[in-house]
């Protein structure tokens, strides 16, 4: 019998994914939805509880003790809600209030996607091992998430990290956000693709323009992708330094589809890297993928929970809304 499982969920505008995830991160139930993005906020809501209703009818529920949730952001777990980019239905909704009661009063614990998979990161993955780390997610989005002192760092609302909305260009393209010249604006992979197509980039007879197909027309030496790959890797590059250049991080480590693109990505990046972290206390800065891949999400909404639980990360755990 199971005596110490938590239930992770991971909300994401495509899916909203749940499991049962014992103390060493392994993933013993899962459930899943598709996640209802364009509708209200109460029937997003419906499929979060479905997820659950799922892994609570399992024998193995009586032996879970939290609930883990990392959320697409923004998030705030100082007040327990959420205001997800690509979820319009939910504004400012107390999804923490909402899981508690439909999970039976177990204690809820709220961070953001990138701090989910930092969480991971740190727990299973690359950044195992490393007391001071930065953990993104390079994919439609570009999140983050750090790791200071050997403990994870949310902050005070759960976005501690969330290096897609740095600037790096002060002149640079208006981000949906608000702000000019940001990461995200530059290296997620629908920019990738959206500037390999404006500069001349055609893609083949499937007609696929992903920033996938980009990566491998990069391989195949495509000029134009190669150039859109290396302008978003110097872009991860300034925004990797200046965070290690502030709080002296030891390794950047990077996950998402966009990552998926290997050596197209991680090339220009190590080399970009040498270009901005110039300082004597960054230069030894390392670069890796993730190892977690998709369950990165669900494990580390787990390491949250249990964080949260023990007293090491009060500020994940939202008790209030």
């Amino acid at each position: 019998m199971h005596t110490d499982l938590v239930a992770a969920l991971d909300i994401g505008g495509t899916k909203i994914a749940g499991a049962l995830v014992d103390g060493s991160g392994r993933i013993l139930l899962r459930a899943q939805r598709p996640t209802p993005a364009q509708e209200d906020g109460d029937t997003v809501m419906r499929a979060v509880e479905a997820v659950l209703a799922e892994l609570s009818v399992s024998p193995l529920w009586a032996g879970t003790s939290a609930v883990g949730i990392g959320s697409a952001g923004p998030v705030d777990a100082s007040a327990g809600t959420v205001s997800p980019v690509n979820v319009p239905g939910w504004r400012d909704f107390p999804l923490v209030s909402r899981v508690r009661r439909a999970a039976g009063g177990l204690p809820v614990a709220l961070v953001g996607d990138g701090v989910a998979m930092t969480a991971a990161e740190h727990w299973q993955g690359a950044a195992r091992g490393y007391d001071n780390a930065l953990c993104m997610v390079v994919s439609t989005g570009v999140g983050g998430g750090l790791v200071l002192n050997g403990k994870l760092h949310p902050g005070p609302t759960g976005n501690a990290g969330h290096i897609g909305h740095i600037s790096v260009d002060l002149d640079g393209d208006l981000c949906p956000c608000g702000a000019r010249g940001c990461v995200e604006r530059i290296a997620s992979g629908p920019n990738i693709a959206r500037r390999a197509l404006e500069n001349g980039w055609q893609p083949g007879p499937d007609g696929d323009t992903s920033a996938a197909a980009v990566a491998a027309a990069a391989r195949a030496g495509h000029p134009v992708a190669v150039a859109s790959f290396e302008r978003a890797a110097q872009a991860l590059a300034a925004g990797i330094a200046a965070t290690a250049t502030l709080v002296e991080i030891e390794i950047a480590v990077i996950g998402g589809g966009v990552a998926g693109a290997g050596d197209v990505l991680f090339v220009p990046l190590r080399r970009a890297l040498r270009d901005y972290a110039t300082l004597s206390f960054v230069q030894r800065l390392t670069v890796a993928p993730a190892l977690t891949g998709t369950d990165a999400g669900l494990v580390g909404a787990a390491a949250a929970a249990s964080l949260g639980r023990h007293g090491e990360a009060a500020a994940v755990v939202s008790s209030r809304s």
